[in-house]
């Protein structure tokens, strides 16, 4: 199975039709979008619309910088699969996610968090393999200290991780970052960031 997975659009349509002819290249079977596909809510029209032109099968999550019901809207609109406390499973691969982040314009307390991964979590956990994806990256990781700015990580996501252990873990949020990888015990997480990374299972 092969995954292409990005975040931190915000609002490029550009960058989404790179991913897009991407995706359509590297013949992947699921495109991942790990939230901020916005600007603070604006830019949103065409937003997935070169992925379903090209009939890609596509699974988002919210950001710090869109809403649960903005992602919701987008998801309906482009037959999209909105993973926000939910999972799918392609196979014997389980995905399951949640959006928003610890700080930000649309934000969730760090119970919230853990709350909504063991809600998707608990569908997949017998799946041989599992991705988890998140937008906000883990606690006491590198990438937390790449930010220009102060970002800090999650725990709650950090602690699932540890408890946990799936195979990947997606995130974004933190953009100095991008294409980042590090190992959380067994499990890879990976800062896939606006240029998009294929990541193979």
């Amino acid at each position: 199975m092969k995954i292409l997975a990005a975040g931190d659009i915000h609002g490029d349509l550009d960058a989404v039709k790179r991913l897009a002819d991407k995706a359509e290249k590297e013949n992947v079977d699921l495109v991942v979008l790990s939230g901020d596909l916005t600007m603070g809510e604006s830019s949103t029209k065409g937003l997935l619309g070169p992925f379903i032109k090209k009939n890609q099968k596509v699974v988002l999550i919210p950001g710090n910088h869109e809403s649960i019901a903005t992602t919701a809207a987008l998801a309906e609109i482009y037959k999209a699969t909105n993973l926000h406390g939910y999972s799918i499973y392609l196979g014997d691969v389980g995905l399951f996610g949640c959006g928003s982040a610890n700080i930000g314009i649309f934000q969730l307390e760090e119970k919230e968090i853990s709350d909504l991964l063991k809600k998707g979590f608990d569908k997949v956990k017998d799946k041989r393999k599992k991705i988890m994806v998140t937008h906000v990256h883990p606690d006491k990781t590198l990438m937390a200290k790449l930010g220009h700015i102060n970002i800090p990580g999650s725990s709650a996501v950090r602690e699932f991780i540890e408890k946990h252990q799936p195979d990947i873990a997606i995130c974004s949020h933190v953009h100095e970052a991008e294409g980042m990888e590090e190992m959380i015990k067994s499990t890879k997480v990976i800062n896939v960031g606006k240029a998009g990374k294929i990541i193979e299972i």
